[in-house]
């Protein structure tokens, strides 16, 4: 069984107070597990990060606590960072039983090559980046690989259901949850706006010209009375 050194010391500085470990050069950190009494350790940060980087979240620890004759077999269960800082400030350790199956999740790495990918307009989108399985811990994989040269047309599609694992590893993850597919670009065509009902003959009817005679006669009817109206009337 591979498993990743790292050494600690058990912590009696807690609340505030970590700030000066912190100062110094040191992480503060939480052990627990089943049937095992919590312990508040301190490890060294450089070293900290470099088993952080090694064993990510699902590689196994061999612990060595202050003077304990036997290391702890751990692995990593939260970290905390200050992400404007990039800075580790506590990390938690879960101690397993390595004759006891345990749930992790676990990242998904896609590999091979997609035809449908590769024609103009597609794209190969990863829709599920972790996957929850169950087993020893000794079995743990790093990650999981799946093949994407299946998707040969843009309508096919990888789900849970199609992953192939170790017989001692048990997938959690529903078997429909789409895994890979191709997303397609779609291009919107420019369609000419159909005109409102009545609006073409509305522009039509502002445009007319008046008949012809029609703007005289409207202009001359207006005279015509105001003649009439200065001619005294005779009398026989």
């Amino acid at each position: 069984m591979n498993t990743v050194e790292l050494k600690a010391t058990k912590r009696h500085i807690e609340g505030k107070k970590v700030k000066e470990l912190r100062r110094q050069g040191i992480t503060p950190a939480h052990l627990f597990g089943p049937e095992v009494e919590s312990v508040s350790i301190q490890v060294d940060t450089p070293s900290l990060k470099r088993t952080l980087g090694e064993a990510g979240r699902t590689k196994l620890i061999s612990l060595h606590i202050g003077r304990e004759k036997s290391p702890r077999t751990v692995m990593v269960r939260e970290v905390q960072i200050d992400s404007l800082k990039d800075e580790v400030l506590h990390v938690d350790f879960y101690q397993v039983q390595l004759t006891e199956n345990i749930k992790v999740n676990v990242p998904i790495i896609l590999t091979g090559d997609s035809a449908a990918a590769k024609a103009k307009g597609n794209t190969l989108v990863q829709e599920l980046n972790e996957l929850t399985i169950e087993c020893l811990p000794a079995s743990i994989p790093s990650a999981v690989a799946v093949d994407v040269s299946p998707l040969v047309t843009a309508d096919l599609m990888i789900r849970v259901k199609d992953i192939q694992v170790a017989k001692e590893v048990t997938i959690l993850n529903d078997p429909a949850v789409v895994v890979a597919r191709i997303a397609i670009e779609v291009v919107e065509k420019e369609v000419e706006k159909p005109k409102a009902e009545g609006e073409a003959e509305g522009e039509a009817a502002e445009g007319e010209a008046p008949a012809e005679g029609e703007e005289a006669k409207g202009k001359k009817e207006p005279a015509e009375k105001a003649e009439k109206a200065a001619k005294p009337e005779r009398k026989g």
